[in-house]
């Protein structure tokens, strides 16, 4: 009888394992867990982020001039992603959907006008997790431990 009852109960745990995985399987659902010590990962938002992001971020995550001032369109320039910058004060989720939805859809305001394309339809949400871990792969060590701590908190 004991054995019935740990197999039942083994088989429920793998069932609810199983769903688990299927209904969290989107970064859109789950929390977003940046990669920033994969390789492969890395050297993938590394190519993405060249081919769509250093044009305004910068080729060195360095952004653009005044990026903390609204430019005569009153828009803010694009910030560096670097540790210089307040991107490593964000966690991973409002990261992720800043990127693939736009400020004004994170923020409630559609109306929000912003220089920084939408990437819904234009990335994979895996390229953007990719590239959103090559920029946390760049910050130092104790900007990373920071953002780690903050990830942890969550």
């Amino acid at each position: 009888m004991k054995r019935l009852v740990f197999v039942a109960g083994g088989g429920a745990a793998l069932i609810g394992a199983a769903l688990y995985a299927y209904t969290s399987d989107s970064a859109e659902t789950d929390r977003v867990v940046l990669q920033n010590t994969d390789p492969v990962i890395i050297a993938l938002g590394a190519s993405v982020y060249q081919a769509n992001c250093a044009s305004c971020h910068g080729a060195n995550l360095e952004g653009q001039a005044n990026w903390r001032s609204p430019d005569k369109d009153g828009r803010l320039p694009a910030p560096p992603h670097d540790e210089t910058g307040h991107t490593w004060h964000h966690d991973g989720n409002t990261l992720f959907r800043l990127t693939k939805y736009g400020t004004g859809a994170l923020i409630g305001d559609p109306n929000y006008a912003s220089n920084m394309p939408i990437y819904e339809g234009v990335l994979s949400d895996e390229e953007i997790i990719a590239v959103l871990s090559y920029i946390k792969s760049t910050w130092p060590d104790d900007v990373r431990a920071r953002h780690d701590e903050m990830e942890n908190r969550q």
